[in-house]
């Protein structure tokens, strides 16, 4: 029998701490910018001691990059529904079509979320390192996973399977940045349903001739 791994009251104490510096922290950086954010700030915020928000993150940037990995797990657990990422199964209609709307659905009614993306495009001239911290943690598992899922369905017959998850995923970001985050669907409104039905059908041929080609040097659509 394998040992299980006991959870102490000490190390359950420590995880609760830093749950409650993570959450401290997010008000915080949501409240005063990251710039105006101070490790003392977020110590008050999360009810503990300035040296316990350091034995728990070297710096303001470690919290900040800890906070998005947080959120990232978050987000790929609420599309996938579990934390290994476990290989996406069924026709490519329904498995997009469950993805977008899952997708879009999560992050549009999640408003600390969208804050926490308008404060990441607000710094991100004077702090490029947020930024990128966010690039790279949170698309990077749907993109890897989506990738792999397409590749491996060969009636799509895409060429480049890593080039049409980026526009999948590109086009999802943009919707939830032009139509929620700068407010265009007062202005500019384009049906949740509709752009989803549109995307899909950009990749999904059912049999059909491919909506992309190739050149050698792009993925590009078809000329309708």
């Amino acid at each position: 029998m394998e040992p299980t791994t006991a959870f102490t009251p000490e190390r359950q104490l420590s995880a609760s701490k830093r749950q409650a510096i993570l959450s401290g922290a997010m008000a915080e950086f949501l409240t005063h910018g990251y710039a105006a954010t101070t490790m003392d700030r977020v110590a008050a915020a999360a009810g503990v001691s300035k040296a316990t928000v350091y034995s728990h993150f070297q710096d303001k940037a470690g919290l900040f990059t800890a906070l998005v990995e947080q959120l990232q797990e978050k987000k790929f657990q609420a599309v996938y529904g579990v934390s290994d990422g476990q290989r996406l199964q069924g026709p490519p209609r329904q498995v997009l079509r469950y993805l977008a709307s899952t997708m879009l659905e999560n992050i549009i009614e999640d408003k600390p979320f969208q804050a926490f993306m308008r404060l990441i495009i607000g710094e991100s001239g004077r702090f490029p390192e947020l930024a990128r911290a966010f690039s790279h943690n949170i698309p990077q598992c749907f993109l890897m996973l989506l990738k792999d899922y397409l590749g491996s369905q060969t009636e799509l017959k895409l060429a480049d399977p890593e080039a049409v998850a980026r526009i999948f995923i590109g086009s999802l970001v943009h919707y939830v940045i032009f139509q929620e985050l700068l407010n265009a669907k007062e202005v500019l409104p384009f049906e949740r349903d509709r752009m989803i039905q549109g995307l899909v059908d950009l990749i999904v041929t059912d049999g059909l001739n491919p909506h992309f080609y190739s050149d050698g040097d792009g993925v590009y659509p078809l000329a309708a």
